[in-house]
């Protein structure tokens, strides 16, 4: 039985409290936040003690904790836990900078503790499957992939742009689906609706002439999620929403069988039998680095009108 916690009880948090508490292998030992009349009434709903200092909530002897508290909190807080002896989950962006992301990273490495970055699009089902499929070479060599991702703005989202909230998503998607990093970002973007960037078109170039595209905005006034890969011998259209995924080529139309569920529940389950069995985990510190550091370029990009080579 692992104990486990979790600091941030905003929306996203709400959720990894849900699922730890209806883990069978896990303990839920407590929550924090700095409102206090929210974390008493969510610790009563979960049944687990509550703090609003973060502190004494980590020396509650910890097996892993989700660090889920704005991004600009990520790095101090996960330095705190990785020194009271606990391994992380932080959820995306791993940090506000990459020399942040360097600490944390340093930081795990030198606690011998694991650190996760909550990329969680990596573990929704459609997704999953579409990485066995084109590891498999089903659909022969990858040559492009383009993802989709708009919708209407959330008034929560102040402090960052369409590429650090949402764009980030698919940025790290497209990377994992090559199994490769991005050498080049070249960004078209605007702001006509918040301080920062509210849309953006993101050009991603990888080693052997391999490209990615990224269209995003808040401008939608409904969700889409959605993935297209190009392969040699076939293409793939992936819903996220639908957790669906349909491969064409030039004799049939097929859809693959997903076994849907929700991709958070998957995440956590992952991150706890990584830390049970020693496991590598696959969404780590250096890929959300990776991640943070193309979306970085992405806003330089297009604040500077030309492409940035990573």
């Amino acid at each position: 039985m692992l104990r486990v916690g979790v600091i941030g009880t905003g929306a996203m948090g709400v959720n990894h409290i849900r699922i730890y508490h209806e883990m069978e292998d896990v303990e839920l030992v407590g929550i924090s936040d700095i409102d206090e009349k929210r974390v008493k009434e969510l610790s009563d709903k979960y049944e687990t003690e509550h703090f609003t200092d973060y502190m004494r909530l980590l020396g509650k002897d910890l097996d892993a904790v989700s660090i889920v508290v704005p991004t600009k909190l990520h790095k101090q807080v996960c330095l705190d836990a990785l020194e009271a002896g606990t391994n992380v989950l932080v959820e995306k962006p791993i940090a506000d900078t990459p020399e942040n992301a360097d600490i944390m990273i340093k930081a795990a490495k030198a606690a011998n503790k694991a650190l996760m970055i909550g990329h969680i699009e990596r573990f929704n089902p459609a997704v999953i499957k579409l990485k066995e499929i084109i590891d498999e070479g089903l659909l022969g060599k990858i040559v492009s992939i383009s993802t989709r991702r708009v919708g209407p703005y959330n008034p929560r989202i102040r402090d960052v742009g369409v590429i650090l909230d949402i764009g980030v998503h698919d940025i790290d998607i497209i990377s994992y689906l090559y199994g490769l990093e991005v050498n080049k970002v070249h960004a078209i973007a605007g702001a006509d609706i918040h301080p920062f960037e509210d849309h953006a078109s993101i050009h991603l170039r990888f080693d052997h002439d391999l490209t990615g595209l990224v269209d995003t905005n808040w401008l939608t006034p409904h969700k889409i999620r959605n993935l297209t890969a190009v392969g040699l011998e076939g293409v793939a259209y992936l819903d996220y929403i639908n957790q669906t995924l349909e491969l064409h080529d030039e004799n049939w139309i097929r859809e693959a069988k997903v076994d849907k569920a929700e991709p958070l529940r998957n995440e956590l389950e992952y991150f706890i039998k990584c830390i049970s069995t020693g496991e590598k985990i696959h969404s780590n510190g250096e890929n959300g680095k990776h991640a943070l550091e193309v979306c970085m370029a992405a806003i330089e990009s297009y604040k500077q009108e030309k492409t940035i080579q990573l």
